[in-house]
């Protein structure tokens, strides 16, 4: 029992590490990057869902680096696009797709419609693999807002300027980390991973 448990982050986008590592914190698991296996593989995210491409990161870049991997993916929906851009949120303008540009894209998918038909909510799924490429957890959460027309916020990645959770009449780049670290689909599906990922070792599968 007195080994260190190392989980390693299955993802290269450094904002969505950063929010990962403070999720991690005081769990008594030691959080690791990629950049820190040169075994590390480039996955490819061809799933229909965001579990799907959760569970593709955790098994094969885990039996790619022979570590336990935690594989996330997330994305926002927005209910008039018929949950577009979802599991293509990160490219959802194109092969060279910017924040910027996907939130011009957002923009114009929505140009000409109120405040109350431009509800979404963003997901995240998380999946732990073994070094196997075994999936023993799996855990999924939503965080439910709507979509401004003018970007506000310094903070945050992706569509967070423009997504505002109403009842804080705020964006996710207006609210700063100890906020959205307890409200935010990330959080809310880490908490959940860290629930059953205790348990996992209670039981000593780890």
């Amino acid at each position: 029992m007195g080994t260190e448990r190392v989980l390693v982050l299955g993802t290269r986008n450094a904002k969505k590490k950063r929010e990962l590592l403070i999720l991690l914190e005081g769990t008594g698991i030691r959080p690791a990057t990629l950049e820190e296996f040169p075994g590390a593989i480039e996955v490819e995210e061809t799933g229909e869902t965001f579990a799907d491409n959760a569970r593709l990161k955790a098994s094969q870049q885990a039996i790619a680096i022979g570590q336990w991997v935690l594989g996330e993916d997330s994305g926002l929906c927005v209910d008039a696009l018929q949950g577009a851009p979802g599991v293509r949120s990160a490219r959802y303008s194109g092969v060279n797709a910017t924040d910027a540009t996907n939130n011009a894209k957002l923009q114009e998918a929505l140009r000409d419609l109120p405040a109350e038909r431009r509800t979404a909510h963003y997901v995240c799924h998380a999946s732990l693999a073994n070094p196997r490429g075994e999936i023993l957890i799996d855990s999924e959460a939503i965080c439910r807002g709507r979509i401004i027309s003018e970007p506000a916020g310094e903070g945050g990645f992706g569509y967070d300027p423009y997504f505002e959770v109403v009842e804080y009449h705020r964006t996710f780049a207006q609210l700063g980390d100890s906020v959205k670290a307890m409200l935010s689909h990330r959080a809310r599906a880490m908490r959940q991973f860290l629930i059953e990922l205790q348990r996992m070792i209670g039981r000593g599968e780890w």
